[in-house]
């Protein structure tokens, strides 16, 4: 089972989604906060794996309840979800740490899809986000010094070319969350493979030019 909070600040929507996803077999509705305060709190309480997160909230809006929330629970996948895909709110909730970011109109279908790929490290994301990120358009603001030191350890590897299975063994961490840390890595620089992230890399790391 999939344990999933839910966060909007809007009981309609909350109380939709909610009896959308406990029509799916393999996933479990945890809780359903209405705040960012909230969303912290049952995080701590209710341990959730995904957490779909508002981005249109009073008081704390989703960005700074993802960037709180992951910090305190880095285990934890967030799906950003908002009425719309402006280029500013896209960058500052994948920043923040949000693993994907969807649409509300995508189909119940793709909801649950993205769900469950974020658990085995994907990237769930709206086609029209995907299309302006893959062509670079949006650019996330993530130099070197904001990267955290495991994410430095992730990505040097890779620029060794290390697979994710070398990479689980180099670390003593778990290909699983090797994945994850390769999907937040790759939102956080603004690339899509393991190629763009070497490059990446060698432009951006202080150790590559010395």
């Amino acid at each position: 089972m999939i344990r999933v909070l839910i966060v909007d600040d809007h009981t309609m929507v909350r109380m939709g989604l909610e009896h959308l996803l406990e029509s799916y077999d393999d996933i479990d509705v945890v809780g359903a906060a209405r705040s960012g305060e909230e969303a912290i709190h049952l995080t701590d309480t209710a341990s959730p794996q995904v957490v779909l997160m508002d981005m249109a909230m009073p008081e704390m809006d989703g960005i700074e309840t993802t960037r709180r929330l992951v910090a305190a629970h880095p285990g934890v996948s967030v799906i950003a979800l908002s009425t719309h895909n402006d280029p500013q709110q896209v960058v500052g909730a994948l920043d923040a740490g949000a693993h994907g970011y969807l649409v509300k109109d995508v189909e119940p279908d793709v909801l649950v899809a993205g769900i469950r790929s974020v658990l085995d490290g994907g990237a769930p994301l709206s086609p029209s986000v995907a299309g302006h990120l893959l062509r670079g358009g949006w650019q996330l603001d993530a130099p070197a010094s904001q990267l955290t030191r495991r994410e430095l350890e992730v990505l040097r590897l890779i620029v060794d070319g290390y697979h994710n299975k070398q990479i689980a063994t180099a670390l003593g961490i778990s290909e699983k969350t090797v994945k994850t840390h390769c999907s937040r890595l790759f939102q956080r620089i603004g690339v899509s493979d393991r190629t763009q992230a070497a490059v990446w890399a060698e432009r951006n790391l202080p150790e590559r030019h010395a």
